[in-house]
């Protein structure tokens, strides 16, 4: 069941994710939650996220849930506290929490639009999904910076070394799902093909390695 489902949030608690949980399935929508540590992928790519609780939700049911949590925060918004980090934020710094949504929970995306507004700056849908659709944009890209981890997994997979394998697998079928639940290839064409081509040297050598190291037994 989980394999069916994408990633729609992730929380630093368990606290902080079930109360997301209660809210989605209050609102019918399967929700499954999974503390995961980071996939071997995103070591690769040199990214510093902790370990979190994931949700996971239906693709489908991605901008139902959106609407869900927008409504929840708008309801909400009158009983924030004035000492509120957000209302400390500067002009940019709001604007960039529309930008980066997916960094930022629903009640941060909802207040920021209302305190720009409340600046006079104008926010209306046509901005938010064109900040949404620049921002998809750039997490669609693929992973820099691979160069290491390609040598190393040439290196392993001549050697016989099993790690070859997991390397190679990662480069070739890697994925990252992006906030409205599409998954797209972590990595480059170009790292990809180096990634197949790391994944079959393994798989020929590390078995006649193995013989070979069964073998010296006798």
């Amino acid at each position: 069941m989980q394999e069916e489902y994408s990633i729609f949030r992730r929380f630093p608690t368990l606290e902080l994710a079930l109360e997301i949980k209660e809210l989605l399935e209050n609102n019918d929508i399967d929700v499954v939650i999974d503390d995961n540590i980071p996939p071997v992928d995103v070591t690769f790519s040199g990214s510093t996220l902790q370990h979190k609780i994931e949700l996971r939700i239906n693709e489908a049911d991605f901008e139902k849930a959106e609407d869900i949590l927008e409504q929840h925060s708008n309801a909400v918004l009158d009983e924030i506290d004035k000492d509120y980090y957000l209302f400390s934020f500067t002009d940019k710094e709001l604007y960039d929490v529309l930008l980066k949504s997916d960094e930022w929970s629903s009640l941060d995306y909802t207040l920021a639009q209302k305190l720009l507004k409340e600046r006079g700056k104008s926010i209306d849908k046509e901005l938010l999904i064109s900040l949404k659709k620049q921002r998809l944009e750039e997490l669609a890209k693929p992973d820099d910076n691979q160069q290491a981890w390609i040598i190393a997994g040439y290196i392993f997979s001549i050697l016989g070394g099993f790690l070859g394998l997991i390397v190679g697998y990662f480069l070739w079928t890697s994925k990252k799902t992006l906030p409205n639940g599409q998954k797209v290839d972590s990595y480059s064409l170009k790292d990809k093909k180096h990634g197949k081509r790391i994944f079959y040297i393994g798989v020929i050598i590390a078995p006649i390695v193995l013989i070979m190291k069964m073998l010296s037994y006798f």
